[in-house]
């Protein structure tokens, strides 16, 4: 079975990627921004930050020869924003 990840905002405002069936498990990656950079952003940082997750995913299946089904990366529920 194929793992699943989500993407979810962490109190601090960071975002998140971490495995979805381990909600104790270590972040595998946070994006963290500035507020300059969230300012600049206009509060869209949560749609930048998940396109960078999901371009490193890519990025990791395409190098080791494995094919990402976009239905392997969700997002936290419980996040509105994050779900595009």
């Amino acid at each position: 079975m194929a793992d699943f990840f989500e993407i979810i905002e962490l109190s601090n405002g960071d975002i998140g990627l971490r495995k979805a069936d381990d909600e104790s498990a270590e972040m595998i990656v946070t994006i963290q921004f500035s507020p300059d950079a969230k300012e600049g952003l206009k509060n869209h940082y949560v749609e930048v930050a998940h396109a960078m997750i999901e371009a490193g995913i890519h990025k990791v299946g395409e190098l080791s020869g494995l094919e990402v089904e976009q239905e392997q990366v969700m997002t936290d529920p419980q996040t509105p924003d994050l779900i595009h």
